[in-house]
């Protein structure tokens, strides 16, 4: 790949300072994915500038402007404290006739919608838990009959596991209507309950436009639990170390048999498709005692931090972090070019 002029779209918050590696603690800082990143384009020859955004769009376009980059490495989650404004951003750089890395941004406003996203598998037939939205404009919450319980409830279009805590996995009627109107309160947001799958929990990297590729199945383990089925991937057991270390959480290679992760794989791509994702994504998934996959939900344009999870599983099937970024810019370069 040619030397290109690259402008890595991030949060302004997120700018990763002027460091070298071993100059920080990796676990204690907010902007590693940013960081791993811009230092890895730019020992790839490319002239890398950071762009750090909050809500002016101005801004954006002036550095398209002065800088006239090649492509936008988008790694912006949010714009204006919105996240589901990310995909109007995407929007933006469309309309600037700016290729851009990632998911394009029909794909991101089904993937985010964890409601729409639901009803389009199910159309699909892919397996998905039974779940009922709870829109917060609506007076009285109307539940479905389908409800099969114990439920968990989350926030519909927010991601980082936000309000997912302990008190979102009810038993009863009650403590959901409690459970939602704490999310509408809280949050602001709608809310979605699902049938809470007992068992297993899984995640599967795919890359690619229209030839997909998946990464080797990962798995998220609780060690020191007596019921890890039991268990799920909250704002604790993602953040918080002190919690991470109690409960024994790790996540690694999955053991599961060929022919299963041959399974996995193939939902992993029919999901991918059935949302409208390019680029590249993570889809998560829980396998219940009988041995049946469900898919919990799908994240386009995942953390791609070199330690996180994604870039490890395209690790072990031989893709190093360097060419990782390489197949990221191609997409988005052949995206742009209709091929």
């Amino acid at each position: 790949m040619s030397k290109m002029r690259v402008m890595v779209l991030l949060h302004k918050d997120l700018v990763p300072p002027d460091k070298k590696k071993g100059e920080f603690d990796r676990d204690q800082v907010d902007w590693l994915t940013e960081w791993d990143v811009a230092t890895t384009l730019k020992k790839m020859g490319h002239d890398v500038l950071c762009l750090g955004v909050i809500s002016d769009l101005s801004k954006i376009r002036g550095a398209i402007t002065d800088f006239k980059p090649h492509i936008v490495y988008n790694l912006l989650e949010e714009f204006d404290g919105e996240a589901i404004f990310d995909q109007n951003v995407v929007s933006y750089l469309e309309l600037m006739k700016i290729p851009y890395t990632g998911c394009n941004p029909r794909g991101l406003i089904l993937a985010r919608d964890k409601g729409l996203a639901k009803k389009i598998l199910t159309y699909h037939r892919i397996k998905t838990a039974p779940f009922c939205s709870f829109p917060k404009s609506r007076k009285k919450a109307k539940l479905t009959k389908d409800l099969i319980y114990p439920v968990i409830v989350k926030c519909q279009n927010e991601e980082a596991s936000l309000g997912l805590t302990k008190a979102a996995l009810v038993n009863n009627e009650e403590k959901l209507l409690e459970r939602v109107a704490f999310i509408h309160n809280e949050y602001k947001v709608d809310a979605i309950a699902e049938q809470f799958i007992e068992g297993r929990e899984f995640y599967m990297g795919v890359i690619g436009n229209h030839r997909l590729k998946t990464f080797p199945a990962w798995e998220l383990t609780f060690e020191k639990v007596e019921s890890p089925e039991k268990e799920f991937y909250g704002q604790s057991a993602k953040w918080n170390m002190g919690y991470r270390k109690r409960k024994g959480i790790q996540t690694g290679r999955a053991n599961l048999p060929s022919d299963v992760e041959k399974k996995m794989a193939d939902i992993c791509k029919r999901t991918y498709r059935a949302l409208g994702l390019n680029g590249y994504a993570r889809i998560d998934l829980r396998m219940d005692k009988e041995g049946q996959l469900f898919v919990i939900e799908a994240n386009p344009n995942p953390d791609i931090a070199e330690s996180d999870d994604f870039a490890k599983s395209a690790h072990f099937s031989k893709l190093s972090y360097k060419n990782l970024l390489k197949k990221i810019l191609s997409l988005g370069l052949s995206w742009y070019s209709g091929e």
